[in-house]
């Protein structure tokens, strides 16, 4: 079968095609034939400084849609030739993939596999981060970093769906505000977002925030935030040194910081994660979240995905069609 693995750190380039043996599932796996592979910045990460890697040559990829080739010992809850979309730890952009059964679902009816890639990562976060740990309420404002990308367009959604007073996003380029403000957003900041956030507020702040970035960005959404409010923080992407909020920050105005991680809580908590993800993906069955595929590639094509994510202007959902 085909992958594309790294035996090395770098660029894109170090993104290599190879040749490989069929994985077979163990038990309590699903082996699964792959149809398309979301592309997530998480997997740039891991090319380009590691994350999750736990040892050289690594194939990345974290969401697949596809059949189910194998069934290891025990899983009984699926059958062969089932359509299915997965969470994985890794191995993805390949054209068969194994994983833990218990982060394999069935593509919900009324979807098919192109949109059934787009959902185990992405949807599940979103949907976390906006109920689960946010709790956004009615009638309550919401700022989200990266409103342009994958999990921003889903949790823009969600925030109108759920009645927020106001949703805010943040972006990097004016394409990128006009493609958020398509998908639900009121007002969108490019670049530093502080003031304008003050003066669409009222001086009063926003009830939650949502960051993927970390380092200066999430110090300067906890300054945005209203008295009471949340920030939940869900990734690095800054690449910065971890900050700490600590007493002189959270104290004075009764803030409150929260961490999600899809990744952590399928390792940690799996059955959480599928009555998680099965309430998510039904948003994206009656129509609440539509998060669009923007660009398609090969899967001979990853190094130009990771290229356009990596450039910082792509929007929406990348994808790697593999067997289609």
């Amino acid at each position: 079968m085909r992958a594309v693995e790294f035996q090395e750190y770098g660029g894109p380039e170090v993104l290599r095609v190879v040749e490989a043996e069929v994985p077979e599932p163990g038990p309590g796996e699903v082996g699964i034939e792959v149809a398309y592979t979301g592309v997530n910045f998480a997997d740039l990460k891991a090319r380009a400084e590691g994350y999750r890697v736990p040892h050289l040559p690594f194939r990345p990829g974290l969401e697949v849609s596809g059949r189910v080739r194998a069934l290891g010992a025990g899983v009984t809850d699926l059958a062969v030739g089932q359509e299915v979309a997965a969470l994985t730890q890794g191995g993805a952009y390949a054209d068969v993939v194994v994983t833990d059964a218990a982060t394999v679902f069935p593509l919900p009816a009324g979807a098919d596999l192109r949109t059934g890639a787009t959902l185990p990562s992405v949807l599940p976060t979103a949907y976390a981060l906006v109920h689960t740990v946010g709790r956004l309420q009615p009638g309550e404002t919401v700022l989200v970093q990266g409103a342009a990308g994958g999990v921003g367009t889903a949790a823009g959604h969600l925030a109108v769906a759920a009645g927020a007073a106001a949703v805010y996003g943040v972006v990097s380029s004016a394409a990128k505000a006009a493609y958020a403000r398509d998908h639900g957003y009121d007002e969108v900041f490019v670049g530093d977002f502080e003031e304008g956030v003050q003066k669409a507020t009222g001086g009063r702040g926003v009830d939650l925030v949502l960051d993927p970035v970390g380092g200066r960005t999430l110090q300067a959404g906890l300054a945005s935030l209203a008295r009471f409010g949340r920030l939940v923080s869900y990734g690095n992407a800054s690449g910065e040194p971890a900050w700490t909020a600590g007493q002189s920050e959270l104290y004075p105005r009764g803030l409150s910081v929260a961490g999600f991680s899809v990744l952590g809580l399928a390792q940690s908590a799996p059955d959480v994660l599928r009555e998680l993800s099965a309430r998510a993906f039904a948003k994206a069955v009656d129509g609440t979240v539509t998060l669009p595929v923007t660009a398609e590639f090969a899967l001979e094509e990853a190094a130009k995905a990771h290229r356009l994510m990596g450039g910082r202007t792509s929007t929406g959902k990348l994808l790697l069609r593999v067997a289609g």
